[in-house]
Protein backbone atom coordinates (compact mmCIF):
# COMPACT_ATOMS: atom_id res chain seq x y z
CA UNK A 1 0.00 0.00 0.00
CA UNK A 2 3.06 2.42 0.35
CA UNK A 3 4.28 1.74 -2.70
CA UNK A 4 1.02 2.82 -4.46
CA UNK A 5 0.49 5.88 -1.81
CA UNK A 6 4.11 7.08 -3.34
CA UNK A 7 2.76 6.33 -6.61
CA UNK A 8 -0.23 8.44 -6.25
CA UNK A 9 1.35 11.22 -5.14
CA UNK A 10 4.10 11.26 -7.71
CA UNK A 11 1.03 11.39 -10.62
CA UNK A 12 -0.66 14.00 -8.32
CA UNK A 13 2.63 16.22 -8.44
CA UNK A 14 3.39 15.21 -11.83
CA UNK A 15 -0.04 16.17 -13.31
CA UNK A 16 0.34 19.79 -10.81
CA UNK A 17 3.09 20.14 -12.88
CA UNK A 18 1.66 19.99 -16.48
CA UNK A 19 -1.33 21.87 -15.13
CA UNK A 20 1.04 24.64 -14.21
CA UNK A 21 2.45 24.65 -17.75
CA UNK A 22 -1.02 24.64 -19.36
CA UNK A 23 -1.86 27.89 -17.24
CA UNK A 24 1.14 29.47 -18.07
CA UNK A 25 0.50 29.00 -21.86
CA UNK A 26 -3.26 30.02 -21.34
CA UNK A 27 -2.06 33.17 -19.67
CA UNK A 28 0.12 34.01 -22.90
CA UNK A 29 -2.97 33.41 -25.30
CA UNK A 30 -4.86 35.83 -23.88
CA UNK A 31 -2.71 38.84 -24.93
CA UNK A 32 -2.72 36.70 -28.09
CA UNK A 33 -6.21 36.82 -28.59
CA UNK A 34 -6.64 40.30 -27.79
CA UNK A 35 -3.97 41.35 -30.66
CA UNK A 36 -5.70 38.73 -32.77
CA UNK A 37 -2.51 37.45 -33.80
CA UNK A 38 -4.11 34.02 -35.71
CA UNK A 39 -0.40 32.41 -36.17
CA UNK A 40 0.51 32.65 -32.68
CA UNK A 41 -2.99 31.75 -31.14
CA UNK A 42 -2.53 28.50 -33.36
CA UNK A 43 0.98 27.94 -32.00
CA UNK A 44 0.25 28.13 -28.47
CA UNK A 45 -3.09 26.00 -29.54
CA UNK A 46 -0.80 23.27 -30.56
CA UNK A 47 1.38 23.40 -27.38
CA UNK A 48 -1.52 23.30 -25.48
CA UNK A 49 -2.73 19.68 -27.07
CA UNK A 50 0.45 18.16 -26.60
CA UNK A 51 0.08 19.33 -22.98
CA UNK A 52 -3.63 18.06 -22.75
CA UNK A 53 -2.28 15.09 -24.20
CA UNK A 54 0.19 14.37 -21.15
CA UNK A 55 -2.81 15.30 -18.86
CA UNK A 56 -4.47 12.43 -20.31
CA UNK A 57 -1.83 9.96 -19.91
CA UNK A 58 -0.94 11.28 -16.26
CA UNK A 59 -4.74 11.45 -15.48
CA UNK A 60 -5.39 7.09 -16.38
CA UNK A 61 -2.21 6.60 -14.54
CA UNK A 62 -4.08 8.19 -11.14
CA UNK A 63 -6.79 6.00 -12.34
CA UNK A 64 -4.87 3.07 -12.40
CA UNK A 65 -3.31 3.79 -8.96
CA UNK A 66 -6.94 4.31 -7.40
CA UNK A 67 -8.42 1.47 -8.60
CA UNK A 68 -5.55 -0.63 -6.95
CA UNK A 69 -5.73 1.24 -3.84
CA UNK A 70 -9.52 0.30 -4.05
CA UNK A 71 -8.63 -3.40 -4.46
CA UNK A 72 -6.50 -3.33 -1.71
CA UNK A 73 -8.54 -1.51 1.21
CA UNK A 74 -12.06 -3.44 -0.54
CA UNK A 75 -13.70 0.13 -1.34
CA UNK A 76 -15.44 0.44 -4.14
CA UNK A 77 -13.54 2.91 -6.62
CA UNK A 78 -16.40 5.29 -7.61
CA UNK A 79 -16.91 6.33 -4.24
CA UNK A 80 -13.03 6.04 -3.53
CA UNK A 81 -12.17 10.26 -3.88
CA UNK A 82 -8.76 12.01 -2.75
CA UNK A 83 -10.55 13.03 0.11
CA UNK A 84 -11.28 9.72 1.56
CA UNK A 85 -7.96 8.41 0.71
CA UNK A 86 -6.37 11.34 2.87
CA UNK A 87 -8.62 10.32 6.00
CA UNK A 88 -7.52 6.73 5.78
CA UNK A 89 -3.92 7.31 6.30
CA UNK A 90 -4.49 9.29 9.15
CA UNK A 91 -2.52 7.13 11.05
CA UNK A 92 0.36 7.62 8.37
CA UNK A 93 0.99 11.38 8.98
CA UNK A 94 3.41 11.85 6.66
CA UNK A 95 1.73 10.40 4.03
CA UNK A 96 -1.31 12.07 4.44
CA UNK A 97 0.52 15.23 4.62
CA UNK A 98 1.94 14.89 1.65
CA UNK A 99 -1.14 13.73 -0.55
CA UNK A 100 -3.42 16.60 1.34
CA UNK A 101 -0.62 19.16 0.15
CA UNK A 102 -0.39 17.72 -3.49
CA UNK A 103 -4.05 17.49 -3.55
CA UNK A 104 -4.63 21.24 -2.21
CA UNK A 105 -1.62 22.15 -4.80
CA UNK A 106 -3.60 20.11 -7.63
CA UNK A 107 -7.29 21.72 -7.04
CA UNK A 108 -5.70 25.39 -7.05
CA UNK A 109 -3.88 25.37 -10.30
CA UNK A 110 -7.23 23.34 -12.31
CA UNK A 111 -8.95 26.30 -10.71
CA UNK A 112 -6.69 28.59 -12.04
CA UNK A 113 -6.70 27.50 -15.59
CA UNK A 114 -10.51 27.16 -15.35
CA UNK A 115 -10.58 31.06 -14.63
CA UNK A 116 -8.15 31.55 -17.60
CA UNK A 117 -9.63 29.45 -19.97
CA UNK A 118 -13.21 31.32 -19.06
CA UNK A 119 -11.57 34.89 -19.77
CA UNK A 120 -10.04 34.06 -23.23
CA UNK A 121 -13.44 31.93 -24.01
CA UNK A 122 -15.24 35.63 -23.44
CA UNK A 123 -12.64 37.18 -25.06
CA UNK A 124 -13.22 34.62 -28.43
CA UNK A 125 -17.03 35.28 -28.46
CA UNK A 126 -16.49 38.97 -28.01
CA UNK A 127 -13.71 39.29 -31.05
CA UNK A 128 -16.68 36.61 -33.02
CA UNK A 129 -18.83 38.75 -31.93
CA UNK A 130 -17.05 41.85 -33.35
CA UNK A 131 -16.22 39.90 -36.77
CA UNK A 132 -20.21 39.41 -37.42
CA UNK A 133 -21.14 42.80 -36.57
CA UNK A 134 -18.09 44.47 -39.25
CA UNK A 135 -19.56 41.17 -41.90
CA UNK A 136 -22.98 42.46 -41.25
CA UNK A 137 -22.18 46.53 -41.81
CA UNK A 138 -20.55 45.86 -44.55
CA UNK A 139 -23.35 43.94 -46.29
CA UNK A 140 -25.50 46.92 -45.04
CA UNK A 141 -23.28 49.03 -47.24
CA UNK A 142 -23.24 47.49 -50.18
CA UNK A 143 -26.85 46.69 -50.42
CA UNK A 144 -28.71 49.75 -52.17
CA UNK A 145 -33.06 49.84 -51.52
CA UNK A 146 -34.88 48.06 -54.09
CA UNK A 147 -36.07 50.14 -56.76
CA UNK A 148 -40.04 51.27 -57.02
CA UNK A 149 -41.27 48.98 -59.72
CA UNK A 150 -44.68 47.22 -59.56
CA UNK A 151 -46.26 44.35 -61.58
CA UNK A 152 -49.93 44.58 -62.95
CA UNK A 153 -50.71 42.51 -59.72
CA UNK A 154 -49.86 45.96 -57.45
CA UNK A 155 -46.89 43.59 -56.19
CA UNK A 156 -43.53 44.91 -55.89
CA UNK A 157 -41.45 43.93 -58.59
CA UNK A 158 -38.68 46.50 -58.15
CA UNK A 159 -34.63 45.02 -57.99
CA UNK A 160 -31.89 45.44 -55.42
CA UNK A 161 -29.72 48.46 -56.68
CA UNK A 162 -26.37 46.92 -56.14
CA UNK A 163 -25.01 43.53 -54.96
CA UNK A 164 -27.26 40.90 -53.65
CA UNK A 165 -27.27 40.13 -49.88
CA UNK A 166 -26.01 36.87 -50.20
CA UNK A 167 -23.09 37.55 -52.10
CA UNK A 168 -19.56 38.92 -49.83
CA UNK A 169 -16.50 39.76 -51.50
CA UNK A 170 -13.78 38.89 -49.43
CA UNK A 171 -11.56 40.90 -51.08
CA UNK A 172 -12.39 44.37 -49.94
Amino acid sequence: MASLMENLIDILGKLCEEYENLLGLSKNKTPVIIAGDLKELSKITDEEQIVVSRINHLDHDRQEVVRDIANVVNRDVEDLKLANIIQMLEPRPVESQKLAEVYDRLKDVVHKVQRVNSQNRELLSSALEMVEFEINMVQATKAAPATANYNKGAYNAGSVIGVDRSEFDTKQ
